[in-house]
Formats: C-alpha cells, sequence, structure tokens
C-alpha cells in the first residue's frame, strides 16, 4: 500500500492502527489523518522507537491491510 492509499483509506484503517499502536489516542490518530510521516512519527515518539523500527512498523501495517 501506498502512501496516498493509506490516507484514501485511512478512515476504515483508523480502528485497526489503533489497535496495533494503543497508546496513540484517538486524538493523535485524528492529527495524523492518514500521513505516513506522522503515524511514524507519532510511533516514534510514543513508543521511543527509531525511525526505521517506525517505518518497518508502518511498511508491515500497510502490506497486511
Amino acid at each position: 500500500m501506498n502512501s496516498n492509499r493509506l490516507e484514501g483509506n485511512w478512515k476504515e484503517l483508523k480502528g485497526k492502527a489503533q489497535r496495533k499502536w494503543g497508546e496513540l489516542t484517538d486524538g493523535d490518530l485524528d492529527k495524523i489523518e492518514g500521513s505516513r510521516k506522522e503515524l511514524v512519527g507519532k510511533i516514534q515518539q510514543k513508543y521511543g522507537k527509531s525511525k526505521e523500527e517506525a517505518e518497518s512498523e508502518v511498511s508491515d501495517f500497510e502490506n497486511s491491510h
């Protein structure tokens, strides 16, 4: 899934993202609005992960949905 598809399907994927990354709040997810870059940044911030780790998790998430 490319970043455009992530943005386009965000309403559907938002709940799945919250289940995967439970520390992300509704406010966080609303602010992200499907932006891959924003999602990676929030995962880094909330979970203390490196950019590479967060990128990998988002890629896995995109590929599984």
